[in-house]
């Protein structure tokens, strides 16, 4: 499914409405739909519907909406924030067509009369401000918003929650908490991300008629991520197979008290499907390694301080990634010198897709290595290390998360895998994805070495890096998803959805 810009957007509805589909027709369109929406999830409203309508387009899809209503014979009145001749472009239009109850709220000392009306509502419409909005909301519109949230009612918003950034999510001073968001042609970036996939409630996508031309000439640059659109990703396994033909993973990871990262990364590599697995991790540890998954192999790197790994002369590091067919490197390393300089050769000198996390990512921040390497390269950052790799607060990242992948990614050649509730995928040529997949039960330990193992687990059976993001955080978020529907979210493991990889990616390849 396609995920637009607010711009976007706008270019979408110009393009339609200049080729012969008339601004008048696109709002009926989307009112009608809206109604529809509110009749299927209410069918019993228990007191009349209060839509609160501005002075736009977003006010003009509700006296649609209200005129849908009134024809159903659904008790419905309309209130409008100023005054009637205020009302402009297409909206006014519609005002002439409505002809029920209206009242207008002309100022904040009047809210308190709109306030005791929403109170007694059986629905209310959220249709004051639409995807324009770039400044916070105040005066008039912050009072009637905070009044709709008030009013304890069920909300249905149109287009999106009034005050929420279309394009963030973030609220811009005051925000519609909405019960259900009737969106219009695509789900909008703001919608998904949180706090706006919150804001928006239950999300419906309402189809305006918005041709194939007008999505061909505008080519929005995000999606989606759908099981349908994952599932054919990793291709059905010839019967002739061996464990060659799937690609061998090298995971350099672990260290003293973090071995348990080294062994979900490992292990996820080998149940996402790569032919072969060898870790590699400072000697001292392998005792302690070795056994815990018997289908894994172990290679010992120098000895650094306190149960690191180190580099010495790079003999070792260079035999361990000669033809290997996708390499992980860095959950559980840390940050010693030694260590540091390990990973600086790894990202330097292997051929192979390389999926870099956790210490891996500490040890490049600040510096130019990414840029300058001679393949491809994933990134897998939570919000901490993301901050730390762009040098900012991780407030500044959560504020705009699509925005912090897609810059990182452009200015240092990688795909950007931004973790989180709603992972965040982004190419260097601005492409990206959103994956609806994940609960937050996921909000444990390990969680993020795991997706390491399975994204260089499908790199190494051949998987472009996007295809390997893509299926990677999808069906990582998946198995969360499955394991919780049978146990619930309180207590759930990583090692949890090590083993229930296999399952998920046979639901999604159509096995199952």
């Amino acid at each position: 499914m396609i995920v637009v810009t607010t711009a976007e957007m706008r270019a979408l509805d110009r393009w339609t409405i200049e080729h012969h589909t008339p601004g008048p027709v696109l709002m009926e369109r989307a009112g009608t739909g809206a109604a529809e929406t509110l009749r299927r999830h209410w069918r019993r409203a228990g007191g009349p519907v209060v839509v609160c309508c501005g002075k736009g387009n977003n006010g003009g899809d509700g006296l649609v909406l209200a005129r849908q209503l009134r024809r159903a014979r659904v008790g419905v009145e309309v209130w409008l924030a100023g005054k009637a001749s205020e009302v402009r472009g297409d909206a006014a239009e519609m005002l002439a067509r409505w002809r029920g109850a209206t009242f207008t709220v002309e100022s904040p000392g009047q809210v308190d009369v709109l306030a005791r009306r929403l109170a007694r509502a059986g629905v209310v419409v959220d249709a004051l401000l639409g995807t324009g909005l770039n400044s916070p909301v105040e005066g008039l519109f912050a009072a009637m918003i905070e009044a709709i949230n008030a009013a304890g009612r069920s909300v249905l918003a149109i287009d999106l929650p009034s005050g929420m950034s279309a394009d963030s999510g973030q609220p811009l001073g005051h925000a519609v908490r909405a019960s259900v968001t009737a969106t219009f042609a695509f789900p909008k970036i703001g919608q998904l991300m949180y706090p706006g996939a919150d804001l928006c409630g239950q999300l419906e996508v309402i189809d305006i008629g918005i041709p194939a031309d007008a999505v061909a000439a505008v080519r929005p640059r995000l999606r989606l991520l759908e099981a349908t659109d994952v599932g054919p990703l990793l291709p059905r396994r010839p019967r002739d197979a061996h464990k060659g033909s799937f690609g061998h993973v090298l995971v350099v990871a672990g260290s003293r008290g973090k071995t348990g990262a080294a062994l979900l990364a490992a292990s996820a590599a080998a149940r996402a499907g790569a032919g072969l697995t060898t870790l590699a991790a400072a000697g001292s540890l392998l005792p302690v390694l070795e056994g815990h998954v018997r289908e894994i192999m172990t290679e010992p790197l120098p000895d650094g301080p306190d149960g690191t790994a180190a580099l010495d002369d790079g003999v070792i590091i260079d035999r361990l990634l000669a033809g290997r067919g996708a390499v992980v490197c860095g959950p559980g390393l840390g940050l010693a010198e030694g260590t540091r300089a390990l990973v600086a050769c790894v990202v330097q000198r292997v051929r192979a897709p390389l999926v870099l996390d956790a210490d891996g990512l500490n040890a490049v921040a600040g510096t130019t290595l990414l840029r300058e390497r001679p393949a491809a390269t994933i990134v897998t950052p939570h919000p901490g290390e993301m901050a730390r790799l762009l040098g900012c607060s991780t407030g500044d990242v959560q504020a705009d998360r699509l925005q912090a992948a897609r810059r990182f990614a452009a200015e240092h050649g990688v795909v950007t895998v931004l973790k989180g509730a709603h992972t965040v995928i982004a190419t260097p040529d601005g492409a990206g994805a959103i994956s609806p997949t994940g609960n937050p039960g996921m909000a444990s330990g390990g969680m993020g070495d795991v997706l390491s193992g399975v994204v260089g687990g499908l790199l190494a059976q051949g998987l472009d890096p996007m295809a390997a993001a893509s299926l990677g955080v999808y069906a990582h978020g998946a198995a969360a998803d499955a394991v919780v529907a049978r146990r619930g979210e309180v207590g759930l493991l990583a090692g949890d959805l090590v083993d229930e990889l296999p399952p998920t990616l046979a639901r999604l390849q159509g096995y199952l």
